[in-house]
């Protein structure tokens, strides 16, 4: 790497912790505070609509969780391709990936919201809702779907704003919308109460995810490392093909979060009914919906912290500073572990605080939301480092291994436990299959990270 190439960024040369406090902490609260668009919404829908309503938004959650599959694969696979090309001193190509992610964005999540808007009821029915439940959750899709192309280019313009070296304004983006929404909820929510609180609350979503993308495109022409024209927003097959392949790993982790959602909320329904009856069988649907939004903050602190190492470890990778590389994914692990163990000790010694902040239900649900909580998060220490190991792949533009460790995770154990551990163990067997899958896809991430720093080495 040349000197001159050095003095122009300083991803290349400036102290690693510097370049994570500046990058990290603001993608860290950006994910929080997107994590905190659908918490606020259940904490409201929880307090207002009751438990109905929290084994709805449960129902609706993959709505969601197919936006960020398309954010991520356009965004984090845009802007590593973008960090990379940087690091390497090709400013032209830089360019070409800004353009091609905003293209193949748009389209993507266009057509998503045409289908999830027309196909509403068989979606949400597909995903486990049914009855009353499934009601509700239609109800709150109505206007959800509305929001999924701004949540989807907001979300991917924050990617490369803060590759481009402006994790500040990438962060004001998202708080913006944020406190839109607690502020439409708070609003909303009440005055809907019962009957009309679940439309009130996807409103105000869908609203403030206008908000943020409006206030992340002001910056298009403000690029500082590139030269960037909206006539560079473009198709081009080589250039969509190299962003997709980089951003694949975070994709399939989504979308195997998908089939997980999927695969959890139906087997909670059929349980439910055969541990509850028809009349409660809610009470699962609603519980494990709390605790799943709760896991979101960590699991968005650990995807804020991958997203904010990612410009400095391709960066660095591109221009063949191994070693400063390998430093940043380092002290990110460690602190992704920090976090883990806080939050770990919260959700095992005050289950019970933490899931009354969603609202109050009978005996049996907060029984049954605890026993989720203290099983279901037993092994959240190990995450962080596992989704650091599989966006470490991805910036270093070696998806491949980071899709495999997104399937094992998602996929390829968890799934085939959830289905086996009921027969024996009932509603438990469900709950069980989460550390047990955890314990083993950190086994093989630590593995293959070895293998990676050893090669590098040699």
């Amino acid at each position: 790497m040349s000197e001159q190439r050095r003095a122009d960024n300083p991803l290349g040369y400036e102290k690693i912790p510097t370049l994570l406090r500046k990058f990290a902490l603001p993608s860290v609260v950006a994910m929080l505070v997107s994590a905190m668009y659908n918490i606020v919404d259940q904490i409201f829908i929880g307090q207002y609509v009751g438990t109905l309503g929290n084994a709805a938004t449960n129902v609706a959650f993959p709505i969601t969780t197919i936006c960020i599959a398309i954010s991520v694969l356009f965004g984090v696979g845009g802007a590593s391709c973008f960090s990379i090309e940087l690091g390497r001193g090709h400013k032209e190509t830089a360019t070409d990936c800004v353009g091609n992610a905003l293209f193949g964005a748009a389209v993507s999540a266009t057509v998503y919201a045409v289908l999830a808007g027309t196909f509403t009821r068989p979606m949400l029915a597909f995903f486990g809702g049914s009855g009353e439940t499934l009601n509700y959750a239609v109800n709150y899709c109505k206007y959800l779907v509305y929001g999924i192309p701004f949540l989807v280019l907001g979300n991917v313009l924050s990617n490369f704003i803060r590759a481009d070296g402006s994790p500040k304004f990438s962060m004001v983006c998202m708080v913006s919308g944020g406190v839109i929404n607690i502020i439409l909820d708070a609003i909303l929510v009440p005055y809907g109460g019962v009957e009309w609180g679940m439309q009130g609350a996807a409103l105000a979503t869908a609203i403030s995810q206008v908000c943020s993308f409006v206030i992340a495109s002001l910056y298009i022409r403000r690029f500082k490392t590139v030269e960037f024209k909206l006539s560079a927003v473009r198709l081009s097959i080589k250039r969509i093909f190299k962003i997709c392949s980089l951003g694949l790993s975070n994709c399939v982790n989504q979308l195997a979060i998908l089939v997980v959602q999927i695969t959890m909320t139906n087997q909670l329904t059929k349980y439910g009914i055969l541990t509850y009856g028809e009349e409660l069988a809610h009470i699962p649907q609603a519980a494990f919906g709390v605790v799943i939004k709760v896991n979101s903050m960590l699991i968005s602190f650990f995807v804020g912290m991958a997203q904010g190492s990612q410009p400095i470890v391709g960066y660095n990778y591109g221009a063949k500073q191994y070693d400063r590389s390998k430093q940043t994914f380092t002290l990110s692990a460690a602190i992704c572990l920090l976090v883990a163990s806080f939050g770990f000790l919260i959700f095992q010694t005050h289950p019970e605080s933490v899931i009354s902040i969603f609202g109050s239900g009978d005996a049996e649900y907060n029984a049954f939301a605890v026993k989720t909580m203290r099983i279901f998060l037993s092994m959240i220490m190990l995450n962080g480092i596992q989704m650091t190991i599989s966006n470490y792949f991805s910036a270093i533009g070696k998806p491949i291994k980071g899709v495999i460790l997104s399937l094992t995770r998602q996929v390829i154990i968890i799934v085939p436990l959830m289905l086996i551990l009921p027969t024996f163990f009932g509603l438990d067997g469900l709950l069980m299959a989460a550390p047990i899958t955890d314990f083993i896809s950190f086994v093989l991430a630590l593995v293959l990270i070895l293998v990676e720093f050893k090669s590098i080495k040699e």
